[in-house]
């Protein structure tokens, strides 16, 4: 719904002589009320809905030029092979809370090992590697939520 139609609505909404008017779409809440005879005033509420939104293009800054530090940070990240969750839910390092965790910052590990748990919807669901190596960085907090394709590890594959 464009601006045009929101203020065609309101005059419409103005003229009927209804003292409200509400209009529910998948992406946008709309609440018109007019004022009583004697206030003579109209008050408008316009919500936009939030609906899955293509993130935001960054604003154009000008970033300060990567030093020497920043470049090997940023080869020896190439490096590694970055696993992320198959699934929203919860993040568990442990089978349970007396449990030792699956892996630790260097731990090796093989194809088919189990990483973590992510519990969704009262399922417990173990993540397995799909490549062998050592863990260099487990990126997410134990019992902290995780979206779908968000990186959990860093593995060295050599």
């Amino acid at each position: 719904m464009d601006i045009k139609e929101i203020q065609s609505l309101i005059k419409f909404v103005a003229k009927s002589g209804a003292s409200e008017v509400k209009l529910e779409t998948d992406d946008i809440k709309i609440t018109i009320r007019t004022g009583s005879a004697t206030s003579g005033h109209e008050t408008t509420y316009v919500h936009q809905v939030p609906v899955a939104q293509a993130p935001l293009a960054p604003v154009a800054t000008e970033a300060p030029a990567p030093t020497a530090a920043d470049q090997a940070k940023a080869e020896e990240a190439s490096k590694f092979i970055t696993i992320k969750s198959p699934i929203i839910g919860t993040f568990y390092r442990k089978p349970s809370p007396d449990k030792p965790s699956f892996v630790e910052v260097g731990s090796t590990i093989a194809k088919g090992d189990v990483l973590c748990v992510i519990e969704a919807m009262k399922l417990f669901n173990d993540i397995e590697s799909e490549v062998s190596g050592k863990i260099v960085k487990i990126l997410v907090d134990d019992a902290s939520p995780v979206e779908f394709d968000q990186p959990l590890f860093l593995v060295d594959p050599s």
